[in-house]
């Protein structure tokens, strides 16, 4: 997800989107525990779009 995407969500999209962002992360790390991921770089990009959610979040909050 871009930034310009995530800026014109709302606060309550973002934090939706954050908790569905966060659950994919725990089972992409589960997953690639028992056996490797075809593409690990995805696991990246999600902590990464994790990380943009949660600063605009924060920028919106404030």
């Amino acid at each position: 997800m871009k930034k310009a995407e995530i800026k014109n969500l709302s606060a309550e999209d973002i934090q939706a989107k954050l908790t569905e962002a966060k659950a994919e992360f725990s089972k992409m790390k589960l997953a690639h525990k028992i056996s490797p991921l075809e593409n690990p770089i995805q696991i990246r990009d999600l902590r990464k779009t994790i990380a943009r959610l949660n600063t605009e979040l924060t920028t919106k909050q404030q």
